[in-house]
């Protein structure tokens, strides 16, 4: 059986183990030693050691077959130093893992002004969180081409689940847009997101983009106004575009100011995926007909208002 690298102990590959496990003998970098006991109560070997310090990295050379990279870069600045650290310690061995799977961010574009984008379209991040992404992408690129491993980068939007979900956002009560000068959003559940992962494990040769998102993209009033409506949350203020970025802190505006359409055409054609919600729609209709869940949701919305 082959050996997987998964690096970002989070909820993604969580959710992906299961489809990791049968094909799989699955090492799983953990930071504590809480986290390394829950992965191995799931089937996974925990090895312990941390992105941000390069001595605990040495272990991991000339372990796996494979790297499927979730973690995502440092808070701050616009390179990933994270992915230096790692790639360094990989490649100290004979040989290095032949193939990758790295969960990026569809923030890599920029502003489309509402237009459709496939993975052809240029890179243009507007902000120092995209930036390190596109430094991280830039990084496996180049490892990738010189030493001929198979590369797949999924560029993923917002990845919602029943536990992450944006409640924050109706807490606080932060304006939305109104509907005339909305922006536009993409999202991906995260089991959708783990699913791809598995997938993209089945590739065999290059370097391959994947725009990591549903088939239908919201106005992102459109998103929360049916999020509120099927938990029964009053939805935040709509005001003007220049209203709400003043009203708005400046994270909260990075999530509403940057507006593109999401072609996710390649993901169906290539990796051949059925994803179980191909809208976020067909997700809250599932939410509404399961009260308990509802109640688990609004129990969470209540610890932090």
């Amino acid at each position: 059986m082959r050996t997987l690298l998964v690096i970002g102990a989070g909820d993604v590959a969580r959710r992906a183990l299961p489809l990791l496990l049968p094909r799989w003998r699955v090492l799983v970098l953990c930071r504590s030693q809480d986290s390394a006991v829950r992965w191995r109560a799931l089937g996974a070997l925990p090895l312990l050691g941390d992105l941000d310090c390069a001595d605990s990295l040495a272990r991991l050379a000339g372990l796996a077959d494979a790297v499927l990279l979730t973690a995502p870069p440092p808070p701050h600045g616009g390179t990933d130093p994270r992915m230096r650290k790692l790639l360094y310690a990989l490649a100290k061995a004979d040989s290095i893992p032949q193939q990758w799977i790295y969960i990026s961010t569809s923030g890599v574009y920029g502003d489309a002004g509402g237009e459709w984008l496939d993975e052809t379209a240029p890179l243009r991040p507007r902000n120092e969180r995209a930036r390190r992404r596109v430094d991280a992408e830039s990084q496996l690129r180049r490892l990738a081409a010189s030493r001929r491993c198979v590369l797949t980068i999924l560029r993923a939007p917002g990845i919602y689940a029943d536990e992450r979900l944006p409640l924050a956002r109706f807490a606080s009560g932060a304006p939305l847009i109104i509907d005339a000068e909305d922006s536009w959003s993409n999202h991906i559940h995260a089991d959708d997101l783990a699913l791809l992962c598995a997938a993209a494990l089945r590739r065999r040769s290059g370097i391959r983009v994947y725009n990591a998102c549903d088939d239908q993209p919201l106005p992102v009033s459109r998103w929360y106004r049916a999020l509120g409506e099927t938990l029964g949350l009053p939805c935040p203020p709509q005001l003007r575009r220049a209203e709400a970025k003043a009203a708005a802190s400046p994270q909260q505006w990075s999530f509403l100011a940057e507006s593109r359409r999401l072609d996710n055409s390649r993901l169906r054609r290539e990796l051949g995926v059925r994803l179980r919600w191909p809208s976020v729609l067909d997700y809250l209709a599932a939410l509404a007909r399961d009260p308990a869940r509802r109640e688990a949701i609004l129990a969470s919305y209540a610890k932090i208002r």
